[in-house]
C-alpha cells in the first residue's frame, strides 16, 4: 500500500544572503517552491546551491533574509525542529542494521508503536521496490539499491519537504538514468515537495517541474526545463544548460511581431520581437541550439521564412541518434550542429561549404557587448 499524498507545503526564500567571513556564498536570492513540486537547484560547483539547501534544512543559518516553510519563518529554527529530511550523496546507512531496521530507525526514535513501524516500513520498502530486501545488510546491496534505502529512510517519517543533495553522484551513468525515473515516480506517488541539488544539466531537465540555474551565488533564471532551455535569459544559462551557438549582431528593425538583426558576417535574420524584450540597447547575441539547425543539401531551397547563414564544416562525431559537427561561421566563430541520424544524409566532409537554416521561432537572444 502506497502512502497517500501529503498536504501541500510551500517553500519561500526572501532576499537570503549567506556569508563565510569575507566570502558571499549566496548573494541575495529569492524564490518560491510550490507544495508537491519537484524543484531543482542547478549550477556548477561553488555556485551556492548546496549552501542554499543547507540553509533550508537548518544546517546553516542565513546571514540575512528569511526562509519560510509552509508560511512559517524558520530562518533561526534548528534543523531538528523542521519537518524536513535530507538525502546526501553518501547514503550513511548503518552497516550493522538490516535494511528494514535502517528504514525503521527514525520511526523507532520517535517512539512510534511497533505495529505502526512494521506497517510503514514495509509500505516504504514496497514503494522503492525493495520489499524482498528487508533482512539484508547494506553491504549486500548495489549502489542503486542503497540509494533507494536512503530515500525510503528519509520518506518514512512523512516530512513536508525532502532535500536531495547530489544523491545520484556516486552512481554510474546507467544507474543514474534509472534512478532519475525512479525518483520522479516516487515523488509523484508520495506527493511530497522535493528540492534537488545537482550540477548535471540532463539530470535536472529530466526530473524537474521547475528549476533555478545558479551562478556565483545568484539565481540567473527560474522556469520549467523547456522554458529555460528554449528561452535562456542570460549568456551563462544559454551556455550552461546544453550547447548553444551565440552569434553577435545589431538590432536593425522592430516592426510588428517581428524583429530584424544583422549579424557580424552581414547576414540578416528575423526573429520574434518578443525575444528582444529584455535586451537593452541594440547590441545582441542571437542564440540557436545545435539541434535547431538544418543543413541544406546543395541546391536545396531554404524553407520559406527561415533564416540562413553560411558555414564551413569541420570534424564530426557519430553519436548514434545524431552526428555532431563542429563548424565555423564566415567570421571564424565556432558553431555546433547536430544532424539527426535519419539515414538520408551522408557525412559532410571537413572543409565543405554548407548553408545552415533554422525556424525564426527557434531563436533566442541575450544581451550582447
Amino acid at each position: 500500500m502506497i502512502p497517500a499524498p501529503s498536504t501541500r507545503h510551500d517553500v519561500r526564500l526572501e532576499n537570503v544572503i549567506k556569508q563565510f567571513g569575507g566570502w558571499t556564498a549566496v548573494d541575495n536570492i529569492s524564490l518560491s517552491i510550490e507544495g508537491g513540486e519537484f524543484f531543482s537547484l542547478l549550477g556548477p560547483s561553488g555556485c551556492g546551491k548546496s549552501t542554499t539547501l543547507s540553509m533550508i534544512g537548518g544546517f546553516e543559518s542565513p546571514s540575512a533574509g528569511a526562509i519560510y516553510l509552509d508560511g512559517e519563518d524558520v530562518s533561526r529554527q534548528p534543523s531538528y525542529k523542521r519537518d524536513v529530511n535530507t538525502v546526501f550523496q553518501s547514503y550513511a546507512l548503518f552497516p550493522h542494521l538490516t535494511i528494514f531496521e535502517n528504514v525503521a530507525f527514525g520511526l523507532r526514535r520517535k517512539g512510534v508503536k511497533s505495529d505502526e513501524v512494521t506497517r510503514r516500513t514495509n509500505e516504504m520498502l514496497e514503494l522503492v521496490d525493495l520489499a524482498g530486501f528487508a533482512k539484508r545488510k547494506p553491504g549486500q546491496l548495489s549502489g542503486g539499491q542503497a540509494q533507494r534505502v536512503a530515500l525510503a529512510r528519509a520518506l518514512v517519517n512523512k516530512p513536508k519537504l525532502l532535500l536531495l543533495d547530489e544523491p545520484l553522484g556516486a552512481l554510474d551513468l546507467k544507474l543514474r538514468k534509472q534512478m532519475q525515473i525512479e525518483l520522479k515516480r516516487i515523488q509523484s506517488e508520495v506527493g511530497i515537495t522535493f528540492l534537488f541539488v545537482t550540477h548535471d544539466q540532463e539530470e535536472a531537465m529530466a526530473m524537474s517541474d521547475r528549476l533555478a540555474v545558479m551562478s556565483k551565488g545568484r539565481i540567473e533564471q527560474i522556469g520549467t526545463p523547456a522554458d529555460v532551455y528554449d528561452h535562456p535569459a542570460t549568456e551563462f544559462v544559454a551556455s550552461f544548460l546544453g550547447a548553444s551557438n551565440l552569434l553577435p549582431g545589431t538590432i536593425t528593425a522592430q516592426n510588428g511581431a517581428q524583429a530584424q538583426v544583422t549579424l557580424e558576417d552581414g547576414a540578416i535574420i528575423t526573429l520574434p520581437r518578443a525575444v528582444l524584450a529584455q535586451i537593452a540597447g541594440d547590441k545582441v547575441k542571437i542564440g540557436v541550439r545545435p539541434e535547431k539547425f538544418h543543413v541544406l543539401q546543395p541546391g536545396e531551397p531554404r524553407p520559406d521564412g527561415w533564416n540562413e547563414i553560411e558555414a564551413i564544416a569541420g570534424v564530426s562525431v557519430y553519436l548514434g541518434v545524431s552526428r555532431q559537427y563542429e563548424m565555423e561561421s564566415k567570421t571564424g566563430r565556432a558553431l555546433s550542429v547536430y544532424a539527426q541520424n535519419s539515414g538520408r544524409q551522408e557525412d559532410i566532409p571537413p572543409g565543405s561549404a554548407v548553408r545552415l537554416t533554422w525556424n525564426p521561432a527557434h531563436t533566442f537572444a541575450v544581451t550582447g557587448t
